[in-house]
This record gives structure tokens, sequence and C-alpha cells, in this order.
């Protein structure tokens, strides 16, 4: 039986991006189901990105491991330095408008002008 390292460096070949070896490692080192949970995606999501079949916006799925597991930060215009993943939750929230407070609106108005904003995500 091979750990989720060696099902990750079998599915993706020499090429294997750094981001996705940190992944598997922290699968390793925890559990899938932890890691998934950390990330706030779900295991099957995981597994299909340790696996190379993941269909769905790979560069976001890289943005939370990033700020998750790398500490990774971008330059938000509204909050200043963020983790990457704090930032694609912004993304998601503001793909509608909502004025539940005033910090929601702000950022819902900066994502949308944002350098760092994908047209699709996770």
């Amino acid at each position: 039986m091979s750990g989720p390292v060696e099902t990750a460096r079998a599915a993706w070949g020499p090429d294997i991006p750094s981001w996705v070896l940190v992944l598997a490692r922290e699968c390793e080192a925890s559990s899938q189901n932890k890691v998934a949970a950390r990330i706030r995606r779900s295991s099957s999501l995981v597994s299909a990105v340790l696996r190379a079949k993941y269909k769905g916006d790979i560069g976001a799925v890289e943005d939370l491991v990033r700020g998750v597991f790398e500490k990774a930060r971008v330059q938000c215009p509204q909050l200043g330095q963020i983790a990457t993943n704090v930032c694609r939750d912004w993304q998601l929230k503001g793909r509608s408008f909502s004025n539940v407070n005033s910090e929601r609106v702000r950022m819902y108005r900066a994502c949308k002008i944002c350098p760092h904003r994908r047209k699709e995500g996770v």
C-alpha cells in the first residue's frame, strides 16, 4: 500500500508541482480528511489533486495549499498582506453582493478589480 506522497509522485510524474508534494506530505503526516478540513475543502478534492485527476481550477487549489501550509501571502488592496487562502475565500464570498456588514461590501468592491482575482475558483 502506497502513501500519499508515492501516489502523487506516480500520478504527476517527474514534473510534480512543489505544492502538490506539500499537500501529499501533509496528508502523510496527519490524514487526508484533516488536510481537507484545514483547507476547507472536501477530502475527495484532495484525493483528486493527489491523483492528478482534479478537473476544477487547479490554481485555486494551489492558492489554498500555499496559503495554509506554506504561509504564502499576497498584497490585498483593501486588507494589506493576507494569506492566499484568505484571498481565495474573499473572492468566493464576492461572487454575489451581500450587505451584511461594511467589510463585506468593501471586499466585494475591492475583489472585483483586484489583480489577484480569478474568474473560476474552488
